[in-house]
């Protein structure tokens, strides 16, 4: 969430540079490009030239001076590539390549590291691309392309994500007819992956059951099937089928897939639902209404109308105080409210307009990070600090909960180990909500995702930021603008394919256009998504496979926005919401 008005965060506002927006125009995930190019011939050769980066950076060239050459980690031989992208630069390391004109080529390289992204433009015929979210091991990404009638040569690249991690590449391969460079390489192109083995069903509810499976060598992701259709794609060995009916039996298999195609389904488990249960959902936050609305209430004066809790129209059930700020101590938070900021807003005032609120059947919890917070939670002993601060501020100024709106990244084995060490201190009212960027819910093996995954049973929604993000890609492989029904719906879709409840997903918008730097929809369109997703009404192009009619509902940024521009946003969806069945 920004503190100053109408800026938007460098991340989440950057447009994608013009070979990612050309790549993008078709799926990203690489099962859904294998289908277009045969496999190669016995006689390819691999065309980059030091593929390996053994020569250091010879024949590569990286913007901004991002990329240099490491002996550690390396995927094969003495050298990697590390590039770090910047706050205005995406760490793109790029080569030309010779080719062959009409002639079938698989791109792939090994990466490790943060957010990357390997792909190829100039092919003649449409550019191709695939990526991975951040990843602690090394994984393969492969896609292929046909080039044209005159293309003599490609140009390859690789690229970050603008403010994310390093992330190391090494063993880049062009396989396909000799383009008459200098390359050479001797990594085979890829094969099928045979059908994964090991498939179990690991939990269920009244309305869910989740799965788990061994990897299959060489897959770059995974289609799951619910009865014979396929309903979900992942790039891990587990996934949540959601939207299922109480007491009913459900068939599942698993196939893997690569750029050169899907495996065979994997033997089938059934599993028979809960005959009871509320669908699967976490921690409801004690009384928290069926469908919800969540709202950022400012502790600071940035142009948006300055409020009291007492404010806050009562259209909002959840009440995110922003922000509680980092301490000396590694993980553990405090919160200073910005009493001269505020008009002159006393602690004593603002604890008794907390009570009056959850009197009246609101909670109000307090929000962690925010643009510019830098708590980190990276060990046990901050896990530990962070879990233990929070319950001080719970106990002291009587918040219900706490949101995680950390947008600098976060680790999902301490974070997870402190909102369960908070939980058990806590109990069962507690109300956990989650905000995370955009491009951190495109996949379920990404850091946030993986948090609300691991804690899917005390958590109490997540509210996407669906704005400030540029273009994205949507549950259905295509890439969605901004500011559309679609891209809320389409993007919403892979959270609700990916594991969480419906009744964990809210659509996170900013309030006005001056709340946000880019990605405002008309509270009319929030309406739309709300009745496309619950009802299969209202939708754009995209209409979801199946419905959701436990969707959460909605969060904004912020109250005090909302209350700059009349109330309007907070009137109309508020309403919506509210009336949803």
């Amino acid at each position: 969430m920004d503190r100053a008005p109408g800026t938007p965060r460098p991340l989440r506002s950057r447009r994608r540079p013009a070979v990612w927006s050309a790549a993008t125009a078709l799926a990203l995930a690489a099962a859904g490009l294998a289908a277009t190019a045969a496999p190669a011939a016995a006689a390819d050769v691999n065309n980059v030239v030091n593929a390996g980066f053994e020569s250091g950076l010879s024949n590569w060239t990286c913007s901004a001076g991002s990329g240099t050459t490491v002996s550690s980690p390396v995927h094969s031989g003495t050298s990697a590539l590390k590039a770090t992208p910047a706050g205005q630069d995406n760490a793109q390391c790029t080569q030309t390549v010779a080719v062959k004109p009409n002639s079938s080529y698989t791109l792939s390289a090994w990466v490790q590291g943060g957010y990357t992204y390997l792909g190829v433009t100039g092919t003649g015929t449409t550019d191709v691309s695939t990526w991975t979210p951040d990843t602690t091991a090394w994984k393969q990404l492969t896609t292929s392309f046909t080039t044209g009638a005159s293309t003599t040569s490609v140009t390859v690249y690789t690229h970050g994500w603008y403010g994310q991690a390093a992330y190391y590449a090494d063993d880049v391969s062009l396989f396909g007819p000799d383009g008459g460079g200098t390359g050479g390489g001797t990594t085979p192109p890829p094969t099928v992956p045979a059908a994964p083995t090991g498939l179990a069903v690991s939990a269920k509810t009244s309305s869910s059951a989740t799965l788990n499976w061994s990897t299959s060598s060489g897959a770059t992701g995974y289609n799951v099937y619910e009865n014979g259709a396929k309903v979900s794609s992942v790039t891990g060995t587990s996934a949540t089928v959601t939207g299922l009916s109480p007491a009913t039996s459900y068939s599942f298999q698993v196939t893997a897939t690569n750029a050169a195609g899907e495996s065979q389904k994997s033997a089938a488990v059934t599993a028979t639902t809960d005959s009871s249960g509320s669908g699967g959902g976490g921690g409801t936050g004690g009384s928290l209404p069926k469908h919800a609305v969540t709202g950022y209430w400012q502790n600071f004066n940035n142009g948006a109308k300055v409020q009291k809790i007492s404010d806050v129209p009562s259209a909002y059930d959840i009440i995110a105080v922003a922000f509680a700020d980092a301490t000396t101590t590694p993980g553990a938070v405090t919160f200073n409210l910005d009493s001269a900021g505020l008009g002159g807003y006393t602690v004593d005032q603002f604890k008794a307009d907390i009570k009056a609120k959850q009197a009246a059947g609101k909670k109000v919890i307090v929000s962690i990070g925010g643009q510019n917070g830098t708590v980190s939670v990276s060990d046990s002993a901050s896990a530990t600090n962070f879990a233990n601060s929070v319950y001080s501020l719970m106990q002291t100024y009587g918040f219900d909960g706490v949101d995680i709106d950390l947008e600098n990244g976060l680790n999902a084995t301490y974070m997870t180990q402190a909102l369960r060490a908070l939980s058990a201190k806590a109990g069962p009212s507690l109300v956990i909500t989650m905000a995370p960027q955009t491009i951190d819910m495109q996949s379920t093996s990404a850091s946030y995702f993986q948090t609300a995954l691991n804690i899917k049973d005390i958590l109490t929604v997540v509210n996407t930021q669906f704005y400030n993000s540029g273009s994205m890609l949507g549950c259905d492989g295509k890439v969605y603008s901004q500011g559309t029904v679609d891209f809320l719906t389409a993007l919403a879709c892979i959270q609700l394919q990916g594991g969480l409840a419906p009744s964990q997903v809210g659509l996170g918008v900013p309030a006005s256009t001056s709340a946000a730097g880019s990605g405002y929809v008309s509270p009319s369109v929030v309406d739309n998504a709300l009745d496309c997703l619950s009802a299969g009404t209202n939708c754009g192009t995209f209409k979801p496979s199946k419905t959701y009619p436990d969707l959460r509902g909605a969060m904004t940024w912020s109250t005090n926005w909302d209350a700059t521009s009349g109330n309007a946003w907070s009137n109309a969806v508020g309403a919506h919401v509210h009336a949803m069945p």
